[in-house]
């Protein structure tokens, strides 16, 4: 693609942002070109009066004077009517993409998520988002007005002496030629100084994220030698930039300049008026109107750079909204789910790329806290297909309605992976996942996460008052429910105990620890009454004393529900129905602690390192273990 090319594409791309409000801009632009016309007719009225003052043939100037008056009243109120309708419209674009942007978000794949977008997300939705400011607000309008105003007076100027018109178009077009080659010269280096400052952008926060490092190992020898190399380059490149602006801009200026347009104006008027080709009063009419011309087309100028801003934030804010979501179930295909409510999982597998499932993974911790919101827990396809490593191997399991499974197995093994098809935030490559005899992606969304949720051992909580992190999956809640929910989850009371009570915002009026953060987000679980939960091990990093109230939550929880958890200390999961061992992707054994533990396979290998006990003979790997099976 050509610079031309990539240009008109960005043209493009804001233009069709800026629809839905472009009628009201162009009325906006429309007003303002109107009222810089009626801002130059005070000034011609004025001329006007002196010329039929000296003239002295009674001519009544009054008329003129209130004439002037009446028309800068007018242009007051345009332009006040111009602003606010242009600002007016670029608040309701604002508030419209903003929602455009969160709706989309809410629907794409989780693996869009994978590798840290929240720094980009965060640009796009808050700073491009804002950058859009002038060119709705200000780009149609200016742009008229320069047109207008220079329109205006060129032809009054020309009207009242075309020799000393000609004469003051030529200063500024001087003054113009020069800004265009420099505006040509500037982009090269406009380039070089924005990436001297993302430089030093990236800089600065590696320094200070990794301040420990710098001060315990760098010492006086200069710790942060990135910093100080991108700051000496942003140095050298305004310089440089400095250097070769400095003085074509200087003369640029001095041409138009206030003393320059009067002099050159007074010198060639006053020969013309000693030769009778022009009268002196015609000179007011040039010392007003013409040191003010080439001010009044700067601002095209000026917003070329904002215009190229908005140009690149549209293009973001365009690419996102382009971003393919996740496949959504027709209305009409939706199926309803059977009952009993049984998972089935028949040769389950999946596969993408390595890198991309890890990160996708961490990402559904985040997802986790709020997949009891349909809009928030958005469906979601992780991508990879057939063209990446196949990290599930034809996994084939039954949960069973009010039976607990355990998923173990070594790290890596599959295990979050399989987590995260179980509550569609990927689809399977191959087989498929069945609730109440329905293949999962022929489940509504909402009638999905209306039966799975999720419980992991990161708890993410929103920044809002504990009683909404708890009703998040139920907004309508009483506030008995939201404290039922809150005492089933022994957190009750620690929650009266802060200074708002439920209305404590987490975050701002109080912080709270891991294990109060965990059983605020089981309450939540609990309210949402989803009668099969994924549970990531919830208390894998609580201290004791959170543990057990932690434990006696999760019993609470429990009661009458389908639970898988994923198991990282395997004496969590004795009593479990049964017990899934993962390894390599592959189901290499299943059943009960102890007729696992008996068949010396992988899950006692598993229990016997985390026990310091000698390992017993295992099966060969690979071999399901027929020993027990959920009761």
């Amino acid at each position: 693609m050509t610079v031309r090319d990539e240009a008109g594409a960005a043209s493009g791309a804001l233009d069709e942002l800026r629809r839905p409000v472009r009628g009201r801009i162009t009325v906006a632009a429309g007003l303002q070109a109107l009222a810089t016309v009626l801002a130059v007719t005070p000034t011609v009225a004025l001329v006007e009066i002196a010329r039929r003052l000296l003239r002295d043939e009674g001519e009544p100037v009054w008329p003129l004077a209130w004439t002037a008056v009446g028309l800068l009243v007018a242009r007051f109120a345009l332009y006040a009517s111009a602003s606010l309708l242009a600002h007016l419209a670029d608040a309701d674009l604002a508030h419209l993409l903003r929602r455009r942007l969160t709706e989309h978000l809410s629907v794409l794949p989780l693996a869009w998520f994978a590798g840290g977008v929240s720094g980009r997300v965060r640009t796009i939705v808050q700073d491009d988002v804002a950058d859009l400011h002038h060119a709705v607000a200000h780009a149609r309008g200016d742009l008229a007005s320069a047109i207008a105003g220079p329109v205006v007076v060129v032809g009054y100027l020309a009207w009242v002496s075309w020799p000393l018109a000609l004469v003051t178009v030529a200063l500024v077009a001087v003054a113009q030629t020069i800004r265009m080659r420099l505006a040509v010269r500037a982009t090269e280096q406009r380039a070089r100084i924005a990436a001297a400052n993302t430089e030093l952008t990236a800089a600065v926060l590696e320094t200070v994220r990794g301040i420990s490092v710098v001060k315990a190992f760098g010492g006086d020898r200069g710790g942060a030698p990135r910093f100080a190399a991108a700051a000496a380059d942003y140095v050298d490149a305004d310089e440089q930039a400095q250097q070769i602006f400095l003085r074509p801009r200087g003369v640029a200026r001095a041409t138009v300049a206030p003393a320059t347009v009067v002099f050159v104006v007074t010198a060639l008027g006053t020969a013309m008026v000693a030769a009778g080709w022009s009268e002196p009063v015609d000179l007011v009419a040039f010392a007003l109107l013409g040191v003010g011309l080439f001010e009044q087309i700067t601002p095209i100028y000026l917003a070329q750079e904002l215009r190229e801003t908005a140009q690149g934030a549209a293009e973001r804010i365009g690419a996102l909204l382009d971003e393919p979501a996740s496949p959504a179930v027709e209305p009409a295909r939706a199926r309803p789910v059977g009952a009993p409510l049984t998972m089935e999982l028949d040769d389950v597998r999946f596969g993408y790329d390595v890198r991309a499932a890890v990160a996708a993974a961490a990402a559904a911790v985040a997802a986790a806290a709020v997949v009891a919101d349909a809009d928030a827990a958005a469906q979601a396809d992780a991508g990879g297909g057939s063209g990446g490593r196949e990290v599930l191997r034809g996994i084939s399991a039954t949960l069973a309605p009010g039976t607990v499974t355990a998923l173990v197995g070594p790290s890596g093994a599959g295990k979050s992976t399989l987590a995260m098809l179980l509550a569609r935030f990927a689809d399977p490559t191959g087989g498929a996942i069945r609730l109440g005899g329905v293949d999962l992606r022929e489940i509504d969304r909402d009638e999905l996460y209306r039966r799975v949720g999720f419980l992991l051992q990161d708890a993410v909580l929103l920044r809002r008052s504990i009683r909404a992190n708890i009703a998040l999956a139920v907004p309508t809640a009483g506030d008995e429910a939201v404290r039922a929910a809150a005492r089933a989850a022994a957190i009750d009371e620690r929650i009266l105990a802060l200074p708002r009570g439920y209305d404590t915002v987490v975050g701002e009026d109080a912080q709270l620890s891991g294990g109060e953060a965990q059983r605020i987000a089981i309450a939540r679980t609990l309210l949402a009454g989803t009668p099969i939960v994924i549970l990531d091990e919830a208390t894998a990093f609580a201290d004791p004393d959170s543990e057990a109230a932690i434990q006696d939550a999760l019993a609470e929880l429990a009661v009458g529900r389908t639970l898988l958890v994923i198991a990282h200390r395997l004496y969590t999961i004795t009593e479990a129905d049964q017990i899934l061992v993962l390894d390599d992707g592959r189901l290499v054994e299943r059943g009960r602690h102890d007729d696992l533990l008996a068949a010396g396979g992988r899950y006692a290998r598993l229990w016997h390192a985390q026990n310091g006990e000698a390992t017993v003979e295992a099966v060969p790997p690979g071999t399901v273990a027929p020993a027990g099976g959920p009761r």
